[in-house]
């Protein structure tokens, strides 16, 4: 089988997962009370790791009461879809931020930044921070980023961190995008494969 072949069939495993996963009842926590989830979209995918959609990424008071330090923002950028903020609109908060001009679409390249989007977080997140990835509706571009960290920095499998997230957030990449991440999960097995292969005993 080809590689190609090989992204395309993992690509609908992940997919499948992500559509026999089911969202459980979850809350961020009682502190966050008085932020309605009707103007807060935000839920913790992972230990200190959160996806939210645009509003909780422009909510100074949320982000100051969340006690988030690190932003991804993986729909930089003005326009529809786009959330336009950047270093400067969290100078105050002493957040770090990284941005990315993404658009929604299978056909961006996304591929290319997960390993810089990953080392971010993974940064981040062992100096004890919290952080928040988003994008417009906290679905597509910032989960496939997240997905992305738990496979490069946890040793998930993509199918595995699909399963993870999904379980706390209704995160629905577009296709495209498990593409790429099929392609990044079937290059981590082929080098797992080839390190195994070379090893002495």
């Amino acid at each position: 089988m080809s590689r190609r072949m090989q992204d395309k069939e993992k690509a609908e495993m992940i997919k499948n997962v992500m559509l026999e996963t089911r969202a459980e009842p979850y809350t961020i926590g009682s502190e966050y009370d008085s932020f309605s989830r009707s103007t807060v979209d935000c839920d913790q995918v992972y230990e200190n790791l959160f996806i939210g959609d645009r509003n909780a990424a422009m909510s100074k008071p949320f982000l100051r009461m969340s006690g988030i330090t690190h932003i991804v923002n993986t729909a930089e950028g003005s326009g529809f879809g786009m959330v336009n903020t950047d270093e400067d609109y969290y100078k105050k908060l002493g957040i770090q931020y990284m941005g990315l001009h993404l658009m929604d679409l299978s056909v961006t390249n996304v591929l290319k930044h997960f390993e810089a989007v990953a080392n971010f977080i993974d940064e981040a997140l062992r100096n004890k921070g919290k952080v928040l990835v988003h994008c417009y509706m906290g679905m597509s571009r910032s989960a496939i980023f997240t997905l992305a960290y738990l496979v490069l920095k946890r040793n998930m499998s993509a199918c595995d961190a699909m399963a993870c997230v999904r379980k706390r957030r209704n995160i629905h990449p577009n296709d495209g995008f498990l593409e790429q991440l099929a392609v990044l999960d079937n290059k981590l097995m082929r080098r797992t494969s080839i390190d195994c292969g070379n090893a002495s005993y």
